[in-house]
């Protein structure tokens, strides 16, 4: 054995659930064969596998036979378990459908909450991955205008670099980081890919924890240095060591690879990155930029002393900082406090300053609500169709009683069965699993791994089963053993009559289930379909964008655009410094006459060039675009209709406005132009107002609207020929503008998709659930149905009678779904600015689904009976 290894115990867990579950006269000679093999084991194989087989062991052991609370005079243990599981086995097989039905029901529910069960725990644990997780905190702020307050994370690098003079004692690491990833080509050679990034300090690897595979964490000491994913590492220099080599930055600066970290999971807030460099270079290693108090454009991530009060350490860095502030005439102020990371992911929402509950928290306990729901309609199943059968068998309980079985013999004998149902709904959850889980990541929009080596994940699973059986068990094992042997035989019970009334309440408590999520399910399409049906005030059909990814586009960028306008495939051709489909560049400093007292609102503001509105499809409602041909134009803007509405100019066109952004000399602009408004951030939010200025610097994106008349094939391979000719450094990677904008609707699309699978599968289970039951009613009332039929009952009006029972139930659920499901849907809207109406006729198709549901599913038992011949129902057994 291996020095490391002696020091290596048994899990302890495992060894306590061993000792509290097994018989004292077995615990000793046990738990020395199971320590025995652990380090034979050991030896052997990995540390992994040695555990892996030590609970497999104990599982193992989870019989009656070992069970110190398990004993018997009667019978011998091991013969009475084989006679028990006989018995339970012939069972099973004898009925088939009913079989079929509990087993599969209580499956999709088990799967159901195992899958919720891992998105919740995904969720939960976001940004653990970390290891300074409990220490690292984000400096954020809360910004008050005209007495509206709003919090974000950008920062002026001035705020950060005191931070770093001043704490020292208490944040031991502190690091800058640009306040959005940067999309930007790294090439290897012939190798060129676009990727996302962050430019950041030489303090964040260390202070993130990453695990790094070259290099160490100290990697960004150097101004022109890079530290890769292992991802990106493997596809710039494949499996050679990439430390010491170079990459080229956007065509132009090149890096050196000092470092290879671990790719990040997807439940990092980092995850996005695949790369970081040096901050610096994005202000020319000027230092002075570090400084600066006048322009936002930082992200600030700290890591704490552990015995910081981070509260107190809160105050006492905005104290430090409202000094520094620059100086603000209209009624604005700003609040700095720390937010730990551990409340990055759920709970990063405020509202005046106070934490509010986020969507996404929201979304944690909305699903697993509905994971609980789910698995509660199977388990209400499962007891349902297992005490419905049971009663069946009172005969067989009076024989055996007869025959000399005492109660404790039947209770474990009805239990064994519940066992049995319950272990093989477990395996067939386990293969659904693995089968839907790849298809749940996509859906979901996540890399979740099955919990196959999850030791948590195998207790509660036992835990569940067990449960379980217990809950299925104990009606049949409690009540049944309890019958006298004269009565049980004669089929005659005390209590017969109310016996199905708990049987109707969870027949009604899985269609309140059911018909709430039905009704959720509409409701998340109708929004989805609401923010879709919004006027997006410019044409992304027939628009591509890129970002040439070149330190040649800004010098080439007339030649390129001139080039794409001869050809027949394009239409316009437009530049801006920020992409169309996000409301980045918020500036304040605006005015006019007639300003409104106090007015201090920002402005989206975006740079474009001529062509621009024609490349993109902007809608005038009064005005012009900017021209070539006017050299005025340098000096004029194009606002759209929030920002005319927020200015309150009732003849907008020729008027002056004054832009003052601090950073910048003020400068009288000229309205020449109002637009539609663009939906540019989410479509669940209003639109924001917006200025727009003709480009007089850099710009970065580069919009081409295609010629319908020509197919995108051509077009494409004709506009990729000339980008290449002009920028042969830069990728052709070029998006659709449809696409993008589909893509802000990706997280409530996937809301609406696990809706609607998981309503689906509720009205399934629960249709299982009601076959099995309408089965059981119409066994049961054979010899009623067969006398009804004797005395010219027809076949509707049997089907009316065992109907009408199970349609008066979904009836009262739906008078309780209905408050329910309004109550839940209304505070979920309330987090959307655009938001649908909860309409009537949701509850109402609601309502006739299940009702119709019901129907089919009750009348196909219904009918069977009412076909059957009553000379077979009405002879003597």
């Amino acid at each position: 054995m291996s020095p490391n290894k002696n020091h290596i115990a048994p899990p302890r867990l495992a060894e306590k659930l061993l000792t509290w579950f097994i018989k004292d006269e077995l615990a000793e000679e046990v738990l020395g064969d199971l320590d025995e093999k652990f380090y034979s084991t050991l030896n052997q194989h990995s540390i992994r596998k040695a555990k892996r087989n030590y609970w497999y062991q104990v599982i193992n052991y989870l019989r009656p036979f070992a069970f110190k609370f398990f004993k018997s005079k009667n019978l011998n243990n091991n013969a009475m378990i084989k006679h028990n599981f006989k018995v339970s086995i012939r069972h099973l097989l004898k009925d088939k459908g009913y079989s079929i039905i509990n087993i599969g029901g209580l499956a999709m529910g088990m799967v159901v909450a195992m899958l919720i069960a891992l998105w919740v725990n995904d969720e939960l644990s976001f940004n653990k991955n970390h290891s300074n997780y409990e220490c690292i905190v984000q400096l954020m702020r809360h910004d008050t205008r005209a007495g509206e307050t709003n919090t974000n994370s950008f920062l002026p690098t001035g705020a950060v670099t005191l931070v770093q003079e001043k704490f020292g004692d208490q944040i031991e690491q502190i690091t800058m980081m640009r306040a959005r990833t940067q999309s930007r080509v790294l090439s290897n050679q012939d190798k060129k890919f676009t990727e996302n990034g962050f430019f950041t300090q030489a303090a964040a690897p260390k202070l993130l924890g990453l695990e790094m595979l070259y290099g160490n964490q100290d990697a960004l000491s150097e101004l022109k240095s890079i530290i890769l994913s292992e991802r990106l590492a493997k596809k710039l220099f494949g499996d050679e060591n990439p430390i010491d080599q170079f990459v080229k930055l956007d065509g132009g600066v090149d890096l050196l690879v000092k470092g290879v970290y671990k790719d990040l999971p997807s439940n990092s807030t980092f995850a996005e990155a695949t790369y970081m460099t040096r901050l610096l270079l994005l202000f020319g290693g000027d230092e002075a930029s570090l400084n600066v108090w006048n322009n936002y454009n930082v992200y600030a991530f700290a890591k704490v002393n552990p015995k910081s009060d981070l509260k107190a350490l809160s105050a006492l860095v905005n104290e430090s900082i409202q000094p520094s502030l620059p100086k603000n005439a209209n009624d604005r102020s700003m609040t700095f406090f720390l937010h730990p990371m551990k409340d990055w992911h759920l709970r990063s929402e405020f509202k005046n300053e106070q934490p509010i509950i986020s969507q996404q928290l929201k979304f944690v306990w909305l699903y697993g609500i509905i994971g609980a729901f789910v698995l509660l309609l199977a388990c209400i199943n499962f007891m349902n169709l297992s005490t419905a059968r049971s009663e069946k068998r009172s005969k067989e309980v009076g024989i055996r009683k007869v025959l000399g079985s005492v109660r404790k013999q039947l209770i474990f004998q009805f239990y064994t069965e519940s066992l049995l149902y319950s272990l093989s709904a477990f395996v067939l959850s386990l293969v659904l699993l693995w089968a839907l889980l790849p298809w749940f990541n996509s859906t979901a929009g996540k890399n979740m791994l099955a919990p196959w080596q999850n030791e948590t994940f195998w207790l509660l699973s036992i835990g569940f089963v067990c449960l379980t059986t217990l809950l299925a068990g104990s009606y049949p094992a409690a009540y049944l053993s309890s019958f006298k042997p004269i009565k049980a035989l004669k089929g005659v019970f005390a209590g017969n009559q109310n016996a199905a009334i708990p049987r109707k309440i969870l027949v009604v408590l899985q269609f309140t289930i059911s018909i709430a999520l039905i009704v959720g399910t509409i409701t998340v399409n109708k929004q989805i379909q609401t923010a879709k049906d919004r006027p997006i005030g410019y044409t992304p059909k027939g628009m591509i964008s890129l970002r040439p990814a070149s330190p040649n586009f800004y010098s080439k960028k007339e030649l390129l655009k001139a080039e794409l306008r001869k050809l027949n495939a394009v239409e316009a051709v437009g530049t801006s410094n920020y992409p169309v489909i996000n409301n980045l560049g918020w500036n304040g400093g605006f005015s006019w006459e007639g300003m409104a007292n106090g007015f201090d609102e920002a402005f989206n503001t975006i740079s474009i060039s001529t062509g621009y509105g024609d490349a993109v499809g902007l809608e005038f409602i009064s005005g012009r675009d900017f021209s070539d041909d006017l050299a005025t134009d340098k000096n004029a803007i194009i606002i759209n209709e929030s920002a005319l509405e927020a200015m309150d100019l009732s003849d907008p066109i020729g008027k002056i406005i004054t832009y003052d952004p601090g950073w910048a000399e003020a400068k009288n602009y000229t309205i020449i132009g109002v637009v539609k408004d663009m939906i540019k951030s989410s479509p669940f939010q209003k639109t924001d107002q917006s200025v727009m200025f003709q480009e007089q610097g850099w710009t970065e994106w580069l919009y081409i609207r295609l010629n319908p008349n020509e197919s995108a094939n051509t077009a494409l391979a004709s506009i990729e020929k000339v980008f290449s000719e002009i920028l042969p450094e830069a990728p052709f990677d070029f998006k659709f503008a449809d696409d993008d904008y589909n893509e802000k609707f990706n997280a409530e699309i996937r809301v609406a998709s696990l809706a609607s699978f998981f309503s689906l599968l509720a009205i399934f289970i629960s249709c299982l659930g009601l076959f099995g039951l309408a089965s059981y009613v119409a066994e049961k009332r054979t010899k009623e149905i067969g006398i009804r039929k004797v005395m010219g009952a027809s076949i509707l009006s049997i089907w009316g009678m065992i109907s009408k029972e199970f349609m008066l139930l979904v009836l009262i659920a739906c008078v309780l779904a209905i408050p329910l499901a309004y109550y839940v849907l209304d505070g979920w809207l309330a987090g959307y600015e655009v938001k649908t109406t909860l309409h009537w006729w949701f509850f109402l198709v609601a309502s006739v689904m299940a009702g119709t549901v019901t129907l089919v599913t009750v009348s196909f038992q219904a009918i069977k009976a009412g076909i059957a011949n009553p000379v077979k129902s009405l002879r003597s057994e």
